[in-house]
């Protein structure tokens, strides 16, 4: 389940990272800002294009996942859509998620990511609603854009995900703050739809949920296969099927 709105679900405490990474994917002395992180200008990043080998976004691409949350039957449908959207000047794909439980819409999310020259993947932000009986919005907790109210763009996935490697996702402090690091690149994974040798493992966690952590499993070309909360209330999804939509 890979947008931040279902993946705000699988969350734990912060793991200090022993360095970080600039924009252009090298070790830096940590800048003024908290996060540690400096975005490229809109001039550097591509315009709506997603092709980084860990989460390319192709546009009409439809992935569902089949899993477990509250005890319930999850269905997670994750949509990359043909649209896209400006943020702070630069061209943002949509996705479009949808979280169902016992067939039931709890959950729709849009998430904005953009994808700089040299590979990496920028989160820029998201609409998410949390909704009730006859899908009456209860909450758009979570919802955060870059360039408001303090909010700034983060890394969702880097083009070369090294072992160690660990960065915000999210920087919106007090309100969105995932983070992931990455645990090994030659992770063995097996689902319905895919099994690989090589994944790529990451963890997921944030300070505002310290009790819960979450693993996640990459394939090249493909995306998120599986993902499972690995601290905290039992959470799993698996890739079950991609289409490719008109």
């Amino acid at each position: 389940m890979p947008s931040n709105g279902v993946r705000g679900m699988f969350v734990a405490a912060v793991v200090a990272a022993t360095g970080v990474m600039t924009a252009g994917g090298t070790a830096s002395a940590a800048p003024s800002n908290p996060s540690g992180i400096q975005r490229p200008p809109a001039s550097a990043f591509t315009r709506g294009r997603v092709t980084n080998q860990w989460f390319p976004l192709r546009p009409g691409t439809r992935m569902v996942y089949l899993g477990v949350k509250d005890g319930k039957r999850a269905v997670d449908i994750f949509d990359v859509t043909r649209r896209t959207r400006k943020i702070r000047g630069v061209t943002c794909r949509v996705v479009h998620d949808r979280l169902r439980l016992d067939g039931v819409l709890v959950e729709r999310t849009f998430d904005w990511y953009a994808q700089s020259r040299n590979g990496d993947v920028w989160y820029f932000g998201e609409r998410t609603a949390e909704l009730g009986p006859r899908g009456k919005v209860l909450t758009r907790d979570g919802s955060w854009r870059a360039g408001r109210n303090g909010a700034r763009a983060g890394i969702y996935i880097t083009a070369t995900p090294r072992s160690g490697q660990s960065l915000p996702q999210e920087l919106f402090p007090g309100h969105a703050e995932d983070h992931f690091q990455v645990l090994d690149t030659a992770a063995r994974v097996r689902v319905p739809l895919v099994r690989s040798t090589h994944a790529l493992l990451t963890k997921e966690w944030t300070p505002l949920e310290p009790h819960v952590v979450d693993h996640k499993y990459y394939v090249r070309d493909v995306g998120v296969v599986s993902e499972q909360s690995v601290s905290g209330p039992l959470e799993t999804g698996r890739l079950v099927s991609v289409t490719h939509l008109r």
